[in-house]
């Protein structure tokens, strides 16, 4: 998700990194509050205790933002999920790949439209997903 905080992801596979992703999440709630971040972000209590225990794969990159945000030392949600889109657009770029490419790198297990709009924020992308891609697009840039 934040590039300062995940440098080697490419180095690591999908279901690392998206535990990397949980042990981020799961310090903002241990450090913020469990009621805090339901109250600041709208989350049910039930997700947020999941997140709390590192249940994060279903969650949405959109509401895994809105949790980061709940941390006064990080930008708001908005500025994390415009960065977490970045990551991998840029990642892209720089790996000279386009969405069918990609597909292709994580075994067609998200087809290219499906890819083009969860990267573009019009269509919703779990963490998971994002983990999915992130890891392929980063290892591809080496």
């Amino acid at each position: 998700m934040l590039r300062t905080e995940f440098p080697d992801a490419g180095e690591q596979s999908p279901a690392a990194l998206l535990e990397a992703y949980g042990s981020v999440l799961t310090e903002t709630v241990a450090s913020v509050g469990a009621d805090s971040v339901a109250e600041s972000t709208g989350l049910d209590r039930t997700t947020v205790d999941a997140v709390a225990n590192g249940d994060v794969g279903p969650l949405s990159v959109e509401d895994a933002v809105a949790v980061l945000a709940t941390d006064p030392d990080r930008p708001d949600a908005d500025a994390l999920r415009a960065e977490a889109q970045d990551i991998l657009l840029m990642g892209m770029t720089t790996a000279v790949m386009d969405v069918e490419s990609l597909a292709s790198g994580i075994n067609s297990q998200l087809e290219p439209k499906e890819i083009q709009q969860k990267i573009e924020g019009r269509h919703p992308m779990t963490l998971e997903e994002y983990a999915l891609l992130h890891s392929h697009i980063e290892s591809e840039k080496r």
